[in-house]
């Protein structure tokens, strides 16, 4: 930052000048007296005019920018009260006492107010009762220590000279510099998002400065009555100053992103060094048997009282965070029942017991979910699913579990009951579930299929939920709620098509598709998305929705996954080969829910990578908003993927639930816009899609539209911001070859180009 800033290196010098040649004369003096205040005026000509670049940086928030302007305003009438006191020092023969005039007091007093108002017009990030009382009592904590020493070495001589007028300037100024000190902390310890965290320390440290430096004026008035610590503090103070300047300029974000992260309180052990000085001003004092010993001694007693009590309202605040945290990783977010996680370990509690006992499973599947959703919308379709997991927490006894598995998946874990109880509870459910929900206005009839299975301890709880899964669906071909048993002979002919599936994948009957991803300003090929096809030797080609359900049912979502990575990978591999720079810059593919739950699965990509040689960051890994919020192995996963460079998107946005939170809570890279939202209709209102690229801006993550069909479609997109989009628009899912043709051909995707080429 030194070497690119000029005005940054002549403020150092000042200040490195300013403290040499009052070294010099503070051990002979040396030359005219006005050479000692000359490094003040000049780095406070430095300080106004690098504030004034800061507040004309373009690529600044507008409160930012109105922050640093406040600040411009202070630094100009406070260094006309520094030039003022400088006036009023080099006019006088044997000056004596701070030498605070009028003008000085004016200057300075203002430049604080002003300050201070700066940063009450700071927009601050929300924060509980508790982060505020722990903000106020660290900001009064540093407050405080500075009045000990400004008593200590200021205010206590000016008392016992009995000078009105000097008690009077010193309380002033000891006012005015507490408040200064108080406000800086608040706002630096506190949330924020506007002003760098890093510039905001600066100007603490500087504003600190200027309040304890006056205290060493009697020291160096003993020695020479001409010297004065702000010949050496003020440059400096303007150079932190000047530095807090610079950094907020280069800091990162602009517009788009806050600057740091609310929660890093790089500050909070500012509180501990201030009680660590008054403890040795205390030292000092005791040892010296000083006659204001008992007033650094109540100081320090109290001081001591606001740590203690800002540390018991912060364990407090933490043990309930811990709970909050216990409970969000175990608990459904909208229904807040019991989620996979939690529902795994009481059953496989309740299937460890000693002893033979009967344990019962009932899967709950609400049937036609979807088209509730996309006719009403996700906000009713979640007030759907709250009262339905209502009705079940009803039908069942304490010692029973009811949890949400995902999207509107329900299961219960019936404990100690054998298949006449089952039958009970699940009766009881059904009729809870005939009677419609009533969600914004509308009347919801729901319409549910209950399969059951009956185990017993030391069942293995995979197979129970297996079983579970084959009765539910096995009940969704009898009408309205229904409610079945696991039979083995089930599992006949739901098993038909996974057979031939593990076949499938043994015998080569797999093929993988590529769809581009293009650039919506020229149409050059960005990438390309991996789409999974089955040449059935019987139905024809099979499209993912056929068969990957029952992929997930029977676990061989697991190998299907290996595989499509390992035949993908392999494609990337030989396009760098042929192609070199033009081939696709990323290769996107999805991933199931469970292979983020194996535990080996983040080492096995990196051993794909390393077998084709592939750049992490060149593969992007799509997931689903019900995968991300699955806590457990599935985070982990994705934090290894994440640290070694593989870019996770997340697919389909906005079309699951507590999307924000998601985007907060889970570690991803790129959002993926659906394709109901990049078709919806033009008219007066904002299209979702602007809010959505705005959030990506926001949170500092790549966007990608999905479904582009139209000119129309690409151009709104384009206006919007968005750089990246994929659909029939452009071009439909193709095999290697053909896509190799274009990579070869270098030829732009954009149909509009296309005909205005040929035209010409």
């Amino acid at each position: 930052m030194h070497k690119s800033d000029r005005l940054l290196r002549a403020s150092a010098v000042c200040a490195l000048v300013a403290a040499l040649w009052f070294t010099v004369n503070l051990i002979h003096p040396v030359g005219p007296r006005v050479l000692l205040w000359v490094p003040t005026a000049v780095s406070a000509a430095f300080l106004v005019a690098g504030f004034v670049r800061t507040v004309r940086t373009p690529s600044l928030l507008p409160a930012t920018r109105r922050f640093w302007r406040h600040l411009t305003a202070a630094a100009v009438v406070i260094g006309i009260g520094v030039s003022s006191q400088a006036f009023d020092v080099l006019a006088e023969e044997a000056p004596h006492g701070p030498q605070t005039g009028p003008v000085m007091l004016v200057g300075a007093g203002l430049g604080v107010l002003i300050i201070m108002y700066a940063l009450f017009r700071l927009p601050l990030g929300r924060q509980s009762p508790g982060e505020l009382l722990r903000v106020v009592l660290d900001a009064g904590t540093l407050m405080l220590a500075a009045a000990v020493f400004l008593w200590h070495f200021s205010t206590r001589s000016a008392l016992h000279n009995g000078d009105d007028t000097g008690i009077f300037l010193s309380l002033l100024v000891t006012i005015i510099a507490l408040l200064a000190v108080f406000a800086v902390a608040k706002f630096v310890l506190s949330s924020h998002s506007h002003v760098d965290n890093e510039a905001l320390r600066l100007l603490a440290v500087a504003m600190f400065v200027g309040a304890v430096a006056p205290m060493f004026r009697p020291w160096f008035e003993a020695v020479d009555p001409h010297l004065f610590p702000d010949m050496v503090s003020t440059p400096f103070i303007y150079y932190l100053a000047l530095l807090a300047a610079a950094r907020q300029r280069t800091a990162p974000g602009g517009k788009r992103r806050g600057v740091v992260p609310a929660q890093q309180r790089s500050f909070s052990v500012l509180p501990y060094a201030a009680v660590a000085a008054v403890d040795g001003l205390l030292l000092s004092v005791t040892w010296s048997d000083g006659a204001d010993e008992m007033v650094v001694v109540g100081s320090a007693v109290l001081l001591t009282a606001l740590v203690v009590l800002r540390q018991l309202t912060a364990f407090r605040d933490n043990s309930r965070l811990l709970a909050r945290l216990d409970h969000s990783a175990t608990h459904d977010g909208l229904t807040q029942l019991p989620n996979r996680v939690l529902f795994h370990s009481r059953l496989e509690k309740a299937l460890a017991t000693p002893g033979d006992r009967p344990v019962a499973v009932a899967l709950i599947d609400l049937d036609d979910f979807k088209e509730v959703n996309d006719t009403l919308g996700h906000e009713v379709g979640d007030q759907l699913l709250v009262g339905v997991a209502k009705r079940l927490e009803a039908c069942v006894r304490a010692e029973d579990t009811v949890a949400r598995l995902g999207g509107d998946e329900f299961v219960v874990v019936l404990d100690d009951a054998d298949p006449a109880a089952a039958d009970l509870a699940a009766e009881r459910m059904m009729n809870a579930l005939r009677q419609p929900v009533y969600a914004d206005g509308h009347e919801l009839p729901i319409r549910a299929s209950i399969g059951i299975a009956d185990g017993r301890s030391g069942d293995k709880p995979s197979v129970l939920l297996r079983h579970a899964d084959i009765a539910m669906y096995a009940a969704k071909n009898l009408h309205g709620t229904a409610c079945l048993h696991f039979d083995p002979s089930m599992s006949v002919s739901g098993s038909d098509l996974g057979t031939e599936l593990r076949d499938a994948i043994a015998n080569d009957q797999l093929f993988l598709l590529y769809q581009p991803i293009v650039s919506l300003d020229d149409g050059h090929i960005m990438g390309a998305e991996a789409l999974v096809r089955w040449a059935h030797p019987v139905r024809g080609t099979l499209a993912p929705d056929a068969f990957i359900p029952v992929a997930e049912r029977t676990g061989l979502i697991v190998p299907l996954g290996h595989w499509v990575m390992r035949t993908s990978f392999a494609q990337l591999a030989e396009w760098n080969a042929v192609h070199g720079d033009a081939a696709p810059q990323v290769l996107n593919v999805n991933i199931s829910a469970r292979d983020l739950r194996e535990p080996g699965f983040a080492e096995h990509v990196a051993a794909l990578l390393t077998e084709f040689a592939i750049a992490p960051e060149r593969v992007v890994l799509e997931i689903t908003e019900t995968m991300a919020l699955e806590p457990g192995p599935s985070v982990v996963n994705l934090l290894r993927l994440r640290k070694m460079g593989v870019r996770v998107s997340l697919d389909d946005f906005g079309t699951g639930h507590s999307t924000l939170t998601l985007l907060h809570d889970c570690p991803i890279d790129e959002i993926k816009l659906d394709r109901s939202f990049t078709q919806s209709q033009v008219d007066d209102r904002p299209p979702v899609s602007a809010a959505v690229i705005h959030l990506a801006q926001a949170l500092g993550l790549h966007a990608v539209a999905e479904g582009v069909e139209t000119a129309d479609q690409a151009e709104q997109l384009l206006s919007l911001g968005y750089i990246a989009a994929q659909g029939y628009h452009f071009a439909r899912p193709m095999p290697p070859a053909r896509l190799s043709e274009l990579l070869a051909a270098k030829q732009s995707l954009m149909p509009s180009t296309a005909e205005t080429v040929a035209t010409a």
